[in-house]
């Protein structure tokens, strides 16, 4: 898990808020002398602060409302103060483009110096926007947790921020079990493995939160396995911070409970994807507006099999000794699964949609 973290952390630590749901992420985040959160040549970090586990997602999107909140009165305050500032220095400020590391640098630098013309101001509403002043660059709002937070217990909050227009990031670790917790079963707890009160393996398939994220059709989607293709889990990030609206990543994460020497890890994911039990791609809804498909796959055909992936780990070799014959029917249920899986996204990956709004506005009934 920890490697998405510090990623999150290089990439937009340094005007990052994030939200952690309670779990492994959450004792490892508060953890000290060591922690995967990193701090820039400046010493610039992330805020950090730790939720319960059922209701991160909304404690989540109400850091989201009160960054939006701050920055709406500090754009009011300087709009007051702009014939003590300049008209021309005030709009540098308010139109600034933020989109890219360039401008947010450009905009720090306006900031510092906006912060000591304040200074020299004695005026009620200049001390008051002096408190808010760092507001006034973009802030990056993350929502992280672990997959019993996203896909079970925590559900009905991150499908609201979901269901909202809100700007707010959510980063899933994925281990695909309770982990924190002793490994118990999890909705995104694959055919065959075993858990804790799940001895005898999982019938059903995990539940696919990506598809659910996409019907929305207004939310940045992204699946990711860092072990088995780094380039892509890197585009997915900025894509998803870039991203105006949620954005929801969910990332590959191989834990002591699936019951192997997790030096293998990135050998583990590799054939993951490989076998098409974990798949990689990225859901922009912004390509559709340019008449390209949406969803963008960043994995070809299955070269490995699931049983391959399989014999890898314990918590379905257990399966296995416990019932041999039930174990191979649901290998066999896994693989056809992840066929069947890998053919529904190949197909969607072809699929453009166009504005059938703006042509049926025009329609006689």
């Amino acid at each position: 898990e920890t490697p998405y973290i510090k990623l999150l952390t290089q990439l937009f630590g340094d005007r990052c808020l994030i939200a952690n749901a309670t779990g492994c992420s959450s004792i490892y985040g508060g953890n000290l002398p060591t922690t995967p959160y990193s701090a820039n040549g400046e010493g610039r970090g992330p805020a950090w602060s730790n939720s319960l586990f059922e209701n991160n997602a909304e404690f989540g999107f109400g850091m989201s409302l009160a960054t939006e909140s701050r920055k709406a009165y500090a754009e009011d305050l300087l709009t007051r103060l702009s014939g003590q500032l300049g008209d021309r220095f005030v709009r540098e400020i308010l139109d600034a483009d933020q989109s890219d590391e360039k401008g947010i640098q450009e905009q720090r630098a306006r900031i510092a110096q906006l912060r000591s013309m304040l200074s020299e101001l004695d005026f009620k509403s200049s001390k008051h926007l002096m408190s808010v002043v760092d507001d006034l660059v973009k802030k990056s709002v993350w929502i992280v947790g672990g997959d019993g937070w996203a896909y079970d217990i925590g559900y009905g909050g991150l499908d609201h921020v979901l269901a909202s227009d809100q700007d707010v990031n959510i980063l899933v670790l994925d281990t695909e079990v309770y982990s924190n917790t002793g490994g118990q079963q999890s909705k995104a707890t694959p055919i065959g493995a075993a858990a804790k009160y799940a001895a005898a393996g999982r019938a059903l398939p995990k539940k696919d939160l990506g598809m659910i994220a996409m019907t929305y059709g207004h939310v940045y989607v992204a699946q990711v396995a860092m072990g088995a293709k780094d380039a892509q889990c890197l585009k997915a990030f900025r894509e998803a911070e870039a991203h105006k609206g949620p954005s929801l990543i969910i990332a590959y994460s191989h834990c002591i409970a699936h019951g192997y020497n997790l030096v293998r890890g990135a050998e583990q994911q590799k054939l993951a994807t490989k076998s098409g039990q974990w798949l990689l791609y990225r859901y922009d809804p912004a390509r559709a507006a340019m008449g390209e498909p949406p969803l963008k796959m960043d994995v070809g055909a299955p070269t490995a099999t699931v049983k391959q992936y399989m014999e890898g780990e314990a918590r379905f070799r257990i399966t296995e000794k416990l019932d041999p014959e039930r174990f191979k029917m649901l290998m066999d249920s896994a693989a056809a699964a992840a066929a069947q899986k890998v053919e529904i996204y190949r197909q969607l990956a072809q699929v453009r949609v166009n504005n059938v709004g703006s042509e049926n506005n025009g329609a006689k009934s």
